[in-house]
């Protein structure tokens, strides 16, 4: 079990990869952000074919982070996302790497059984480009006296 204390500033986890295909794009997307250019595999529109919706990316990569982190800590939420950016189109066929980086750490001033983590989190395609950022608070229990 991961506890505040083992959150490091500067630290650097990789959650492993996952290849996107058109059917997952389309699936979510018919529930999620239907637009065209995310449920439409002939559309050519403003990217050039078919994209994921940047809330898949986003959703892709919190599964990678809390079954690679989250799972194994004692996690208490997070009171929300600072920063989420979608820099490049995610296109079927492409991998994509989940890692994360602890950019800085305090305990809490009201609550000494928690402090927070602020973490910039990333997806990498198969050409080593950042396709999506995420900056965001987490809660994390404190080692127990």
């Amino acid at each position: 079990m991961q506890y505040w204390e083992d959150f490091e500033v500067g630290s650097e986890t990789i959650h492993g990869e996952h290849e996107i295909t058109a059917d997952e794009i389309v699936r979510f997307a018919k529930e999620f952000d239907p637009q065209p250019f995310h449920v439409d595999p002939d559309i050519e529109g403003p990217f050039g074919g078919l994209i994921a919706s940047g809330w898949h990316t986003a959703s892709l990569y919190m599964g990678m982070f809390v079954r690679n982190v989250l799972l194994d800590s004692a996690s208490m939420g997070s009171p929300g996302v600072e920063e989420l950016r979608w820099l490049v189109p995610v296109r079927p066929g492409d991998v994509l790497t989940g890692r994360s980086r602890v950019v800085d750490a305090w305990p809490s001033e009201r609550d000494p059984g928690r402090g927070t983590i602020i973490g910039e989190h990333e997806l990498v395609n198969q050409r080593g480009e950042i396709v999506m950022r995420m900056r965001a608070r987490g809660f994390i229990a404190r080692r127990p006296a």
